[in-house]
């Protein structure tokens, strides 16, 4: 059944209430309604605590680069639900990714019919209990098939063990790196976190493993070597691929210059424009790339990096006051933030706080305060985020300045800007960076 695209996105509410299924059989169940579009096309899948949407989306501009029709997918979407469904570097369509979703939709309520029928229930969502992301997972797929896409670089939503893009068998399989974060699901330790990601290496596939892995790598190199594939390391070892920055960025309008020293070939003066924290993440995107194409055109190479945008991460939306923001939601992420700050800030930005309830509020403070000059405390307007209140006491105790507590992230942005005389970030979550986007696009186009 043909949908609108407000149609879908009123459908794909309801399964809200299933939140996170810790299994495959829902996607398995959808894609084998849908005869199975992810066997269309050969696929990346790419998983890790920080830096995989970045070098998701690297990856998909590489391989356009030299000539394939590549699909991406990411997740959360920052201010509309089709930004998560790429091709070739831009959104599809809104009519494009309701044409996907539908299929997916459709496959769910035969599944949904069938499985109320068998248990003698009147509700079918009720019946198939779909979660969201599956629903988005298929579609996305779907979507990647019917335009006849030869490569998709799928991000992992959380882990990698039951995550519903592991339905896919991918040729190359990317662990950036391991942290703490989603604690409550994937493990309390960083080597139980790396055992749950690892679940993306696969018989057939080649693993690419970031520096962010450092430290629980053999839990990786385990996992690779039970499933008989190669390993490809990033990093600064005699044997990693490796990258030496040529010129940090230390305004806004500089770009990153580094060399990549690749397994196939060395690819010099690559350049975009981002921190240089982001130089681990291209050497991670150019393994990735050569595993899945072998040696790459080192003009094809500098072409992909020169036109990429990198949506909520430090995303420059006005040079002028400048006004900054960054999806940052861990203490890790933070940290890398901060130094992204000293380097290419004028001075000590306010920064425009908003956290999960669900993450660690101090850590995130902690890392954020020394960079500073003080703090509007907010929430995004997801149920899940912590009360500003609250967290403005968590940034007091980090030895953060409150400048002051807003109930809304436009709010917050406008009395952050009012206080400022250095700059502004707006961090803690892609939630509040995404509801600054759209308030920055809102206030353009008045």
């Amino acid at each position: 059944m043909a949908r609108t695209y407000e149609q879908v996105i009123g459908e794909l509410g309801r399964a809200l209430k299933f939140g996170i299924n810790p299994s495959l059989d829902g996607i398995r169940a959808l894609v084998d309604v849908l005869g199975h579009p992810e066997r269309a096309f050969r696929s990346v899948q790419v998983t890790g605590t920080n830096g995989k949407t970045s070098v998701t989306r690297m990856t998909a501009a590489l391989l356009s680069a030299h000539g394939a029709r590549t699909g991406a997918y990411t997740s959360p979407h920052l201010v509309r639900y089709e930004e998560r469904v790429e091709l070739d570097g831009q959104p599809v369509e809104p009519t494009v990714f309701a044409d996907g979703l539908s299929a997916a939709l459709d496959a769910a309520e035969r599944l949904g019919a069938s499985a109320a029928e068998a248990l003698g229930l009147d509700d079918a969502d009720a019946a198939a209990q779909l979660t969201e992301f599956e629903l988005l997972t298929a579609g996305a797929l779907e979507t990647f098939r019917a335009a006849g896409a030869e490569w998709a670089v799928l991000e992992v939503g959380m882990g990698g063990r039951w995550d519903a893009t592991s339905v896919v068998s991918p040729a190359v399989a990317v662990v950036t790196g391991v942290a703490l974060d989603h604690t409550d699901r994937l493990g309390e330790t960083r080597e139980e976190i790396a055992a749950d990601k690892a679940h993306v290496i696969k018989p057939g596939s080649v693993a690419v493993l970031g520096p962010g892995c450092a430290g629980v790598e053999h839990v990786l190199i385990e996992r690779a070597l039970s499933c008989g594939v190669p390993t490809v390391r990033v990093g600064q070892g005699e044997d990693d691929v490796a990258w030496l920055v040529r010129a940090r960025p230390h305004a806004l309008s500089e770009p990153l210059t580094l060399d990549v020293f690749g397994a196939e070939r060395t690819y010099r003066a690559v350049e975009l424009v981002a921190p240089s924290y982001q130089a681990p993440n291209v050497a991670t995107a150019v393994a990735t790339a050569e595993a899945a194409l072998g040696p790459l055109d080192e003009s094809a190479v500098r072409a992909a990096f020169g036109a990429l945008r990198l949506p909520g991460r430090f995303d420059v939306l006005d040079k002028s006051v400048p006004l900054v923001v960054d999806g940052a939601h861990n203490p890790d992420a933070a940290g890398v933030l901060a130094a992204a700050v000293r380097e290419m800030l004028p001075g000590r930005p306010v920064v425009v706080l908003g956290v999960m309830a669900d993450k660690d509020a101090l850590g995130i403070a902690e890392a954020l305060a020394p960079v500073a000059s003080g703090f509007v405390c907010t929430r995004s307007a997801s149920p899940r985020a912590m009360d500003p209140d609250a967290l403005a006491e968590v940034v007091r105790e980090a030895g953060g300045s409150v400048l002051a507590v807003e109930g809304s992230v436009p709010a917050a942005v406008e009395t952050a800007v009012r206080r400022s005389a250095s700059g502004v970030l707006c961090t803690g979550s892609l939630y509040v960076a995404g509801e600054a986007i759209a308030s920055f696009r809102s206030r353009s186009h008045r």
